[in-house]
């Protein structure tokens, strides 16, 4: 190797003992002094050129050499093991031999990462991990060191900016958007970001000019402003913007005071080309003086707004048309219909032998959600329900006026999600002891015998009536059984012979038993502001409300029927919600819990409901938690049979009597929590959290994997990312 005879080279001795074989080969690298003869010496300063010759040495050795250049400590993760080959035809300084460094070391898959003042050597996958570098803004590192840098972006959309430094960045390394304030996050090498701080400079430049007002003659800018922005767009319809993109280079929005449009583009020479537009398309009408137009409505009911319309320009429509006219009628909605809990009785049709009701469904389930409302008549403004558009027949400046206010009550209307959460927990306790015993006196064949005993209970818990099935053999006890249940818990019996037949000596009975429940329903509902929502979830029970049975005259034939009436059992929620400016919500609140008592079905009279139930009036804040209402019950109950004065006697006592003691707890709360939608993105973003649960159980609850078994399948709802028309639940595999 030939040294440049006026460059210093770097005297390494000291290192050569501990780097091994390394230094052995001739091919190896070696560092020397240009001086010979010179002894061992300092660490070489960083202005000290070096000349480096380090051909497929060991990994280790080469780092623990520039550590030595550099005069910082180097650590080696232990995954990185190898060869590595860095070398220069001339001698450079200690800045540019540590680039060439961590060259070699990116090329296969390697870097280091300054930590705590410690300079780490680590595969290039974990690098982003333990990068300990940050810089905002700038930064003057550079070379293929692994470093993050954040970039704080002024006038373009961080989001956008990601799709396009993507590709930029290093499979291993991460670029992530901030929206908050609009930030890039970006973990790579240096000089990668060095070119990637130029390329946002270059982009994040201001987007659009100055607004300008241009004021109309002739046209109405309600009605102008959709054509100047869809010619402004190209000929592009509402949605064909690409996600995560500017929808438009141009903005057209209304200005009702002074009847202009308020312009905003991208650049002057942009804004100059829909300024022409808008000059071009404001010109006179000619109709030849037709004062008929037809608005189309984008939120807001046309019969209802006929009506409000017609109320509010009463005065000028008079002058204009001659008349106010006849109020329209409004359509029907949920409110129209009887919407009681309870459902509605069924029409009774004599039918013979039979209990018959006029459908096996509600009425609720059958009717439809409003009736067809008819077109409005009457007035200058009149509705068209079926394309829920208005048809206004007014002069030019009266025209104006009422497509003005049209613009303001024909907004989006927020929503309000309610979230109903109803707690039940019950815990019951309950203890039982107790002593019978019966014995006769005498033998089977005596005239007359002596019985004593005791005895407490029904059923089979009674020892006359377990004796009594027990002597009638296993038909007895059949019976029994079917007429009443043996008594729970510990049963010790001692069985005597009398004559033929044995007979229960004496019963004791031990019982402790624990229940509890924990229920947690909640009902979740959306519905318009100002809107009511009613939900039902149990059971269409049927109710007997009369019978009638007749037999004719000339036969024995009974013709009976009945009359049922059709009620909802079950979870009901009705809500009537009202959003108030300072984002409170006032709300109409009914629910009602019912279940049907067991054992009453079969009952003459009809089932017996169990039922709780809250009417209330609430104000609530937007996303807070209100109770509304609740019940604490805790009973207790306890008995105690015995016969009297021997029950009484310490620890005797427990064979002449029977004990039981129960205690019952019951809470019962309601919550309410509601949550005002009042963009189309909040409300997506409620929906797709539901389903996203509903999926991740659906996908939890696959049937295990079984050798005898095929492989069916558990139905999951299909991705909601997927595109549109192509949402295809999953096919059980084959």
């Amino acid at each position: 190797m030939n040294l440049h005879r006026t460059a210093t080279a770097v005297a390494i001795t000291a290192l050569l003992l501990g780097a091994g074989s390394a230094f052995a080969q001739p091919d190896n690298a070696t560092v020397q002094r240009s001086r010979p003869g010179a002894g061992k010496g300092p660490a070489v300063k960083a202005s000290s050129p070096v000349t480096l010759n380090f051909v497929n040495a060991d990994i280790e050795a080469v780092t623990r050499a520039i550590g030595v250049m550099l005069d910082r400590q180097i650590i080696i993760d232990p995954r990185v093991k190898g060869t590595v080959t860095v070398y220069s035809e001339q001698p450079v300084s200690v800045a540019e031999a540590y680039r060439n460094y961590l060259a070699a070391l990116r090329g296969l898959g390697f870097t280091v990462v300054e930590t705590a003042g410690l300079l780490k050597v680590l595969p290039e996958a974990d690098a982003k991990l333990q990068a300990g570098s940050v810089a905002v803004e700038t930064s003057n590192t550079r070379g293929d060191q692994i470093l993050t840098q954040i970039f704080r972006i002024q006038h373009e959309n961080a989001n956008n900016l990601v799709a396009v430094l993507r590709p930029l960045i290093s499979p291993n390394n991460t670029i992530n958007a901030n929206p908050g304030n609009n930030s890039l996050v970006i973990t790579d090498y240096a000089d990668n970001l060095q070119r990637i701080a130029k390329i946002v400079a270059a982009m994040d430049t201001p987007g659009t000019s100055d607004i300008e007002i241009v004021p109309l003659k002739h046209a109405v800018a309600a009605d102008l402003a959709p054509l100047v922005q869809r010619l402004a767009d190209g000929g592009q319809t509402a949605g064909a913007a690409v996600p995560g993109q500017s929808s438009s280079a141009v903005s057209v929005l209304v200005d009702p005071r002074s009847n202009g449009l308020i312009l905003r583009a991208s650049n002057p020479t942009r804004l100059a080309a829909v300024r022409s537009m808008v000059d071009k398309l404001d010109q006179p009408s000619t109709d030849g003086g037709n004062n008929i137009r037809v608005v189309y409505l984008k939120n807001a009911d046309a019969v209802k707004l006929a009506t409000v319309l017609r109320a509010a320009f009463a005065a000028a429509a008079s002058g204009g048309t001659g008349g106010n006219g006849t109020t329209g009628t409004s359509s029907g909605g949920l409110g129209s219909t009887n919407t009681s809990f309870g459902g509605n009785a069924t029409t009774p049709t004599a039918t013979s032998g039979t209990t018959t009701s006029t459908t096996g469904a509600s009425t609720a389930s059958t009717s439809p959600l409003s009736a067809s409302a008819g077109p409005s008549t009457g007035g200058f403004v009149q509705a068209d329900p079926s394309t829920n558009s208005l048809i206004i027949t007014a002069a030019e400046p009266l025209y104006r006026q009422v497509r003005a206010v049209i613009d303001q009550l024909d907004a989006r209307r927020a929503q309000v999600y309610v979230e109903s959460l109803i707690v039940k927990i019950d815990n019951t306790k309950a203890g039982q002891f107790g002593v019978q015993w019966q014995n006769l006196f005498g033998s089977s064949g005596d005239g007359s015998i002596t019985g004593a005993g005791t005895n407490f209970g029904t059923g089979l818990s009674n020892i006359i009536t377990a004796t009594a099935a027990v002597a009638s053999g296993t038909s007895g006890v059949t019976t029994a059984l079917s007429s009443s249940s043996a008594p729970a818990g510990l049963n010790l019996g001692v069985l005597k012979k009398f004559g033929t037949h044995y007979t229960l000596g004496a019963m004791a009975n031990f019982l402790e038993s624990q229940s509890g429940a924990n229920v947690l329903s909640t009902p979740n509902l959306i519905a318009l502001d100002n809107e009511e929502a009613r939900i039902v979830i149990g059971q269409n029970v049927p109710f007997v409300t009369g019978s009638y049975a007749s037999s004719t005259s000339s036969s024995s034939t009974v013709s009976p029927f009945t009359t049922v009436d059709r009620k909802d059992v079950g979870l009901t929620l009705k809500i009537k919600s009202q959003i108030g400016e300072g984002g409170t919500i006032r709300m109409q609140v009914y629910q009602e819990n019912s279940s049907v008592v067991s054992g009453t079905s079969s009952s003459t009279n009809g089932p017996t409901l169990d039922k709780s139930a809250i009417e209330t009036s609430v104000v609530v804040d937007n996303g807070d938690v209100i109770v509304l209402g609740g019940l604490l019950k805790d009973e207790y109950s306890d008995g105690d049979d015995g016969v009297p004065g021997l029950s009484k006697i310490p620890v005797i006592g427990n064979l002449f009597s029977s004990k039981s003691r129960k205690r019952v707890k019951t809470n019962l709360m309601v919550f309410l929590r509601p949550v005002v939608l009042r963009t189309a993105d909040s409300a997506n973003e409620i929906s797709l959290s539901r389903y996203e649960s509903i999926r991740a159980v659906q996908q939890d609850l696959q049937p295990a994997k079984s050798v005898l078994l095929p492989d069916t399948g558990a139905p999951v709802l299909p991705d909601p990312k997927a595109p549109v028309g192509k949402i295809v639940p999953p096919q059980p595999q084959q």
